[in-house]
């Protein structure tokens, strides 16, 4: 388990970190989201003990990292896959991490195996592409078979056999039963491999819940309604105080309907003796409720006026 309470960090006159409280359970993938510049990878550097907290504190298993003796022992963590030694072979890497920490050198070969790097165990990582290096990255946090994992953007690079083979490995490393973190922007693969999500903008919490719950708060829900006779129907909703548009390309006969619940729709079509084909509630997906409630938290804006 992971847990931060009032962790706060400042540079400066600038605070990138801002009295931030979560916990991290073991046996579900927590997803850790914000926008750029929101303190994500400066939380995790101190949950490691990597940069010293301003104020507040962090625990694993209920003490600072740096209190584990042999860290890859109970903490596996991937924040950077291009900080490596190129010169030196996947392997010469690995059994220099097990060999600091007290584990076994068939690790090596077992997390190797594991990632699908067998076959390039004696090559150096600097002909490595960024799909293999985060490959290597996720071997080194395995090492030391921990019960805390921390990831960090760990994907970026991967071919789409990488991006799977991935999403099934964090969500069997929850099953197993440990603490899964896992920090991404790529909305689409937090949305499919995520339990529990964290949320943070400007350094501080947005939310901490499931994924459910979070898309759920988004007031972009709405009804998508087909019909032969979409356009009449759209006078009637419109008259009825609904905002209405189109879905999808043209004569697809369908609306997206916001203002209104579907059994009021409903109503309404057969009152006016309007045919419907289809009545279905949408709510937002993932990347819609985080762009929604992350609005105001947003520090680089592209195409803002000077």
């Amino acid at each position: 388990m992971i847990e931060v309470s009032e962790l706060t960090k400042r540079y400066g006159s600038k605070t990138a970190v801002d009295h931030l409280s979560f916990t991290v359970r073991p046996g579900q993938v927590t997803g850790f989201l914000g926008p750029n510049g929101a303190g994500k990878t400066t939380t995790l550097r101190m949950i490691l003990g990597l940069d010293a907290p301003t104020a507040g504190a962090a625990t694993v298993s209920n003490v600072p990292f740096h209190s584990h003796r042999r860290g890859l022992r109970h903490v596996g963590a991937l924040l950077d896959a291009t900080r490596v030694h190129g010169g030196r072979s996947a392997a010469a890497h690995l059994s220099a991490l097990a060999h600091s920490n007290g584990l076994p050198l068939r690790r090596v070969d077992e997390v190797l195996q594991e990632v699908g790097l067998a076959d390039a165990a004696t090559r150096r990582i600097g002909g490595f592409s960024l799909g293999m290096k985060q490959r290597l990255g996720i071997a080194t946090a395995l090492l030391g078979d921990p019960p805390v994992l921390m990831f960090d953007e760990p994907i970026n690079g991967m071919d789409p056999e990488g991006v799977l083979w991935a999403r099934r490995l964090f969500r069997r490393l929850a099953a197993e039963g440990r603490t899964v973190f896992l920090s991404s922007h790529l909305m689409s693969e937090m949305e499919n491999t995520a339990d529990w999500l964290v949320v943070i903008g400007r350094g501080r919490l947005i939310a901490a819940e499931s994924v459910g719950d979070f898309a759920a708060r988004s007031t972009r829900l709405n009804v998508v309604v087909g019909s032969p006779r979409a356009a009449a129907l759209a006078v009637v909703l419109a008259a009825a105080g609904a905002s209405v548009e189109p879905q999808g390309s043209t004569g697809t006969e369908k609306l997206a309907v916001t203002g209104l619940s579907a059994e009021r729709i409903g109503a309404l079509a057969f009152e006016n003796q309007i045919m419907l084909n289809e009545l279905t509630t949408r709510t937002a997906s993932l990347e819609e409720a985080f762009m929604e409630l992350t609005a105001d938290s947003v520090e680089y804006l592209a195409g803002q006026p000077r």
